[in-house]
């Protein structure tokens, strides 16, 4: 499957929404697509989409499901700015390149799930959702000797059976507040300021392990962070563990006494 689309372009958001979805259905879809909004209602789980913090402080995260072609030279750029990140991984992909997983723990950075076939879990039933997560835990803990405790779904695609099996799993279901659409036929450049343009302390961008101009951007975006004065960490380190809710923008909150 090839990293990316030259033909997908950007719809406005009513039809993206339902291209997402019949896209997932079909296998069309080669890449995490952005949920545009969160869902509302009180009786809704909603994902981390970002942090409540006053610390300028920011995750940045890869998911890899297709490719390994930049993965080290991601690794080199992170090591050159001292810089740990979030890998959230298929198990798929984590089968295909082993030796990268270990290295990206080994090297110090999270990894995390995203899902062993990459579908879109809002459509499955808990018993599927349990199998996709369980596979690609005993994958990732097989590898690196721990188990992923956090899970970001595929598409950005997610319901409340879906939160409610990953919690009762152990879970934190993460999903990002800056998008650099790095997947997309669009120039380092404007990966950059995306990026650089939209980010503000809690924020979690994600980016992908085999984007084409990633040795472009990245350097260029760390660069920019740390001279503004952000602190990069992996999500792990940026979210709260307990004693938090999730308002509805997705925005995490500290109610006191949370647990990093």
């Amino acid at each position: 499957m090839t990293k990316k689309n030259a033909s997908q372009k950007r719809l406005p958001v009513p039809v993206m929404v339902t291209v997402l979805f019949l896209a997932a259905a079909t296998g069309m879809v080669s890449m995490s697509f952005f949920n545009p909004f969160p869902s509302f209602g009180a009786d809704r789980k909603i994902p981390v989409y970002s942090v409540d913090t006053d610390a300028k402080k920011v995750a940045i995260s890869f998911d890899a499901a297709w490719g390994n072609e930049h993965t080290e030279a991601i690794l080199d750029i992170l090591d050159q700015y001292n810089v740990k990140t979030t890998f959230f991984l298929v198990d798929f992909w984590a089968k295909d390149f082993p030796e990268d997983v270990k290295t990206i723990a080994a090297r110090g950075h999270e990894v995390e799930s995203h899902s062993a076939t990459h579908p879109d879990m809002a459509n499955l039933s808990p018993e599927k959702i349990r199998e996709e997560l369980n596979a690609t835990a005993e994958t990732i803990e097989g590898l690196t000797g721990k188990p992923p405790t956090l899970f970001r779904p595929p598409f950005g695609s997610y319901n409340n059976t879906l939160m409610e099996t990953a919690e009762e799993l152990g879970y934190h279901v993460i999903q990002w507040s800056v998008d650099s659409l790095d997947w997309k036929d669009i120039s380092a450049e404007e990966v950059v300021s995306r990026v650089t343009g939209n980010i503000q302390p809690g924020s979690i961008v994600l980016f992908h392990n085999n984007a084409e101009t990633v040795e472009e951007y990245l350097p260029r975006i760390l660069e920019d962070l740390q001279s503004q004065g952000y602190e990069i960490v992996p999500v792990g380190q940026l979210i709260y563990k307990s004693n938090y809710r999730v308002d509805h923008t997705g925005k995490q909150i500290s109610q006191g006494n949370a647990f990093r």
